[in-house]
C-alpha cells in the first residue's frame, strides 16, 4: 500500500468512526430525552407527546384537497370554514398549559365554535377509571349480545370517572370538580341532545392532588375519546367520523390519533373503518384498571356536526377544489368534505388523485346501483331493512337491460350489495362509479368518498322526503339529480329516462 492510499485509508477510517459516534450519541441522546420527558407538556403543542417507538402513530396522508386548520381568529361565523373547518375560536384554559410546563401537573381547555354550539375538549395528564362508568363492556360480537339495550350500552359517568392532577391540592377526602354548570352550559351546551355524553364525561372530571393520581398503565399517545349514539347507522357513523377527524386537525395533533369508545356498543362492520382512518382502536372497559392519558381529545358528538345540523338549518355552502379556495378564499365554498373523503380512500390505500376522466377509460362506465337489503344491525334490530324503493329489483333488471343494449359506449352496472361487502370493497365501488344511483338510505351517505364529476341520481319515496344526500353532493361540488316518488313505487320508464339523459351528458 503506497502512501496515499494509506492516507486515504485513514481518513475513511477517521470518518467511519466519527460516524458511528454521533449515531451512538444521537440514539442514546433522544432514548434519555423520552424518558425525562415523561410528564411534561408544552404550551404552543396542547402536549410534548412522547412514544415507545418509531412506528406506533400512523402518519397523515399527503391529500390534494388539504387546506392548512391552523386557527385565525377572524374565521366569520356562520362561515363555510366555520360549519365544515376550524371555527373554533373561542377558547377556555381550565387548567392553564404554562402552569403544567413548570409544575408536572395536568393541563386542559376546551375550544368553542359560535357556529356549531359545541366545543373541542382537551387535555394533558388524565386518568381514566372505568369503573366508575356504568355501561356494558363493549366491543363484543352481535350475535352475543342480542336483545341488549341501548340504555345499558350508554355510558354513565360517576364523579371521578376522569381525575386531573393538579399543583398544590390535598387529599381526596373534598371533591373538587374541574368545572362547574356555568362553564358546561357556555362550553358544552345541552342543545337538541337529549343525553350529551361528551358533557357528562367533562362534569365528572375531579382534580386530585399529586399523591392522589397515580396510574399503572400510560397511554403515550394522543388519543381521541369517542361515544357514539347510532353507530351501526352509516351516516350517523360518518357524522363521528367526521368529528373525530376535525377534532384532529383542529388539536393540531402530528399524527393520527389512537381511539377509546368511551360506549358499550358491540362490534359492527364500520369498525373497519375507524381503524383504516386512525392508529388503533380500544374500549373503555376493555382496560383492566385506571388508566392515564398523555393528551386525551374529547371528540365531540356526530349530532353537533354541520353534516347532521345541516338536516335542520340552512347551511349555504357550495362544495369548491381546494386548489380555488387557496388561490380565492370565499366564505360560501369549502373543500373540507372533499378533504375527508380523499382521507377515507387514502386510509384503505387508494389512490387520491383520481377525477372523472381517469374512470372513464376507453369509453367504459361503472354505475353503481346502491341496494337496500336486510341485515342484522344492531342488538335491538330485527334484520328486516324497511323498504325506501317498492320495485327496486324490477329498476335494477331495467338498467341493467338498458347497460346491455348500449351500443355509443361501453356501460358497466356494478350491483352494490353493501350489506355483503367490506368497507373497503364499499369504498372501491364508490370512487369507480361515474355515476351513482339509490333509493334514499344510509348507503348513500358513502358520497362523501366520490370522487369530483361524479353524478348521483337519489330515488326518494315521499315517505322519506329528507335532504341529507342532496346536502352532501352541494358540499362536494358534485352534480345532483332526484326523482321524487309518489309513494316508493318507480317507474322503470322514468328512471332510464333520466338516467340516459346523464349518460348523454357524459357523453355516452
Amino acid at each position: 500500500m503506497n502512501k496515499k492510499h494509506a492516507t486515504l485509508f485513514k481518513t475513511l477510517l477517521a470518518l467511519f468512526a466519527l460516524n458511528s459516534i454521533t449515531l451512538y450519541l444521537y440514539f442514546s441522546s433522544s432514548h434519555h430525552h423520552h424518558d425525562n420527558r415523561r410528564d411534561t407538556t408544552a404550551e404552543g403543542f396542547p402536549a410534548i407527546i412522547p412514544h415507545r417507538g418509531p412506528h406506533l402513530s400512523k402518519p397523515w396522508p399527503i391529500i390534494p384537497s388539504y387546506l392548512p386548520w391552523s386557527l385565525t381568529s377572524n374565521v366569520p361565523s356562520k362561515s363555510c370554514e366555520a360549519y365544515f373547518g376550524n371555527g373554533f375560536t373561542k377558547s377556555a384554559d381550565v387548567l392553564p398549559a404554562k402552569a403544567a410546563v413548570r409544575s408536572g401537573s395536568s393541563w386542559f381547555r376546551c375550544h368553542y365554535s359560535w357556529t356549531l354550539r359545541s366545543s373541542i375538549c382537551e387535555g394533558g395528564k388524565i386518568r381514566m377509571d372505568p369503573g366508575k362508568i356504568k355501561m356494558s363492556r363493549g366491543g363484543e360480537k352481535l350475535e352475543d349480545v342480542i336483545g341488549r339495550t341501548e340504555d345499558e350500552e350508554m355510558p354513565e359517568f360517576e364523579d371521578g370517572a376522569f381525575e386531573v392532577e393538579a399543583e398544590g391540592r390535598g387529599s381526596r377526602s373534598k371533591i373538587k370538580k374541574l368545572v362547574g354548570e356555568e362553564f358546561l352550559n357556555e362550553f358544552l351546551p345541552v342543545g337538541n341532545v337529549m343525553k350529551h355524553t361528551i358533557r357528562e364525561l367533562v362534569r365528572s372530571i375531579v382534580v386530585v392532588g399529586e399523591t392522589d393520581f397515580t396510574c399503572q398503565e400510560w397511554v403515550e399517545e394522543p388519543t381521541l375519546l369517542i361515544t357514539r349514539f347510532e353507530y351501526a347507522n352509516l351516516f350517523h357513523t360518518v357524522t363521528d367520523w367526521y368529528s373525530a377527524y376535525v377534532s384532529s386537525r383542529v388539536t393540531g395533533l402530528p399524527n393520527r390519533p389512537h381511539l377509546v369508545f368511551v360506549d358499550g356498543h358491540c362490534e359492527t362492520q364500520l369498525e373497519e373503518t375507524w381503524k383504516a382512518l386512525f392508529s388503533s382502536l380500544r374500549y373503555a372497559k376493555n382496560f383492566s384498571g385506571p388508566v392515564c392519558f398523555r393528551h386525551a381529545v374529547l371528540s365531540p358528538l356526530g349530532y353537533e356536526t354541520a353534516l347532521f345540523k345541516g338536516l335542520s338549518e340552512d347551511i349555504d355552502c357550495q362544495g369548491a377544489s381546494a386548489h380555488d379556495l387557496w388561490q380565492s378564499p370565499d366564505d360560501k365554498k369549502t373543500a373540507r368534505l372533499s378533504e375527508f373523503g380523499e382521507m377515507i380512500r387514502d386510509a384503505f390505500g387508494f389512490p387520491v388523485n383520481r377525477h372523472h376522466s381517469d374512470k372513464t377509460v376507453s369509453g367504459h362506465y361503472n354505475i353503481l346501483f346502491v341496494r337496500r337489503e336486510d341485515y342484522l344491525a344492531h342488538p335491538r334490530h330485527r334484520g328486516k331493512v324497511e323498504s325506501r324503493l317498492s320495485n327496486e329489483q324490477e329498476v335494477f333488471d331495467s338498467l341493467q337491460k338498458w347497460a346491455s343494449d348500449h351500443q355509443e359506449c361501453k356501460v358497466n352496472l356494478v350491483n352494490g350489495l353493501f350489506a355483503h361487502m367490506s368497507m373497503k370493497e364499499q369504498v372501491r365501488a364508490i370512487q369507480d362509479a361515474s355515476v351513482i344511483i339509490g333509493a334514499h338510505g344510509a348507503g348513500l351517505t358513502h358520497i362523501v368518498s366520490a370522487t369530483p364529476n361524479t353524478v348521483i341520481l337519489e330515488i326518494i319515496s315521499s315517505f322519506f322526503r329528507r335532504p341529507h344526500f342532496q346536502l352532501i353532493a352541494q358540499w362536494k361540488g358534485l352534480e345532483y339529480h332526484a326523482i321524487n316518488l309518489d309513494g316508493s313505487y318507480a317507474n322503470p320508464g322514468v328512471v332510464i329516462d333520466r338516467f340516459n339523459k346523464i349518460m348523454r351528458s357524459l357523453r355516452c
